[in-house]
């Protein structure tokens, strides 16, 4: 298990290639100290956003990240858009790991600040993606979060996925959600499913506790882990939490 736990935390081998680039956008990169590139893709806005808004997603662990950024765009049409693959998914290169993650996404946030020009950054994290978010609040200055399915440490999941194993001294891809959010100054949403499969109900209120300003907090009812994406209500509950951060 310890040494198959990269396998099933990042199964960068089981995601499927990016396809066509939509209409307008542009690929972005991003380099790392040790030589790594990490590919990213904007999304413009589909009219000007008098706002300036930039939505800075970071997937789950089996996303495709211009999969994300095109979910983002059809969710918010109005604002631009930036996803980034992480390191070691294709086109991204290296090994992903919970370190480099987290390493990564102040390179991925200077990046996408600098081709889109933005007033304001809102980071959305989805699964694992609201836990590297939640790292990167302590790095580099952001307006919002909206964070779905999070939770407040990925060794606290893992040890309730596998009770019966030694976590603690085995793990090696820890991710502190609960930490950073603790000292977060800026408001955050916060969307749960339901019937979260994954991501256990008393890890994401572990969450909740620490929050100093949750300005939405919403449990899509009857939803999973993963259909929680296609459900119109959960849909609902993103664009009302994006303007519950704006307000």
């Amino acid at each position: 298990m310890f040494d198959f736990q990269s396998h099933l935390i990042f199964p960068a081998h089981a995601v499927p290639p990016a396809g066509p680039l939509p209409p307008g956008a542009e690929r972005l990169s991003a380099h790392t100290p040790s030589g790594e590139t990490v590919k990213g893709v904007l999304i413009p806005p589909d009219e000007p956003d008098a706002t300036q808004t930039l939505i800075l997603g970071f997937g789950g662990n089996a996303w495709n990240a211009q999969d994300v950024a095109e979910y983002l765009h059809e969710l918010y049409p109005e604002h631009a858009v930036v996803a980034f693959h992480y390191r070691g998914y294709a086109p991204s290169t290296g090994s992903p790991s919970a370190e480099a993650l987290i390493a990564d996404a102040p390179l991925v946030y200077d990046s996408a600040v600098r081709a889109a020009h933005p007033r304001r950054v809102v980071g959305v994290g989805f699964s694992i993606g609201s836990a590297v978010v939640a790292q990167l609040t302590a790095a580099r200055k952001l307006d919002g979060l909206i964070l779905v399915t999070p939770f407040d440490s990925l060794k606290g999941v893992a040890q309730s996925m596998y009770p019966w194993l030694p976590i603690g001294r085995l793990f090696d891809h820890e991710i502190d959600a609960a930490g950073p959010l603790g000292q977060a100054k800026m408001p955050i949403a916060i969307i749960a499913a339901e019937r979260d499969e994954i991501v256990p109900g008393d890890r994401t209120e572990a969450l909740r506790k620490v929050v100093p300003d949750l300005v939405y907090d919403r449990t899509i009812e009857r939803a999973g882990h993963n259909d929680i994406y296609r459900r119109s209500d959960f849909q609902d509950a993103m664009r009302e939490a994006l303007d519950r951060l704006k307000a």
